[in-house]
């Protein structure tokens, strides 16, 4: 079973792969279809990772970014075709930094 830095690794990886394209800027998000597709993925990928958290981790990083973050995942999954373009560059630009730094902080160095 993978444990908690495995997880956090996971959520760190997908973030630097959105970051990667997410780098083109929203016009080209918003036009390309397998940006957002590559974006979604991998949104979805860190969702499953903070839902499988430990509920020790959770004790202790009480932060509702890791539940936010599942919630994302669910809408995605469950809505696909209903997920707005606009949301989901609101969370790259917005949300994502804050969750890289707050994985960063806890892998450390």
């Amino acid at each position: 079973m993978r444990d908690d830095r495995e997880r956090l690794r996971d959520v760190l990886e997908a973030i630097e792969r959105i970051e990667k394209y997410a780098s083109r800027g929203r016009a080209a998000f918003l036009k390309d279809e397998l940006v957002q597709t590559w974006i979604l993925h991998h949104l979805i990928i860190i969702g499953e990772a903070c839902r499988a958290l430990s509920p020790a981790f959770r004790s202790i990083n009480t932060d509702d970014i890791w539940i936010q973050a599942g919630d994302l995942r669910n809408v995605i999954v469950h809505h696909y075709f209903g997920v707005d373009p606009e949301v989901i560059w609101g969370v790259v630009e917005r949300d994502l930094p804050n969750l890289k730094a707050k994985v960063v902080r806890l892998l450390g160095p």
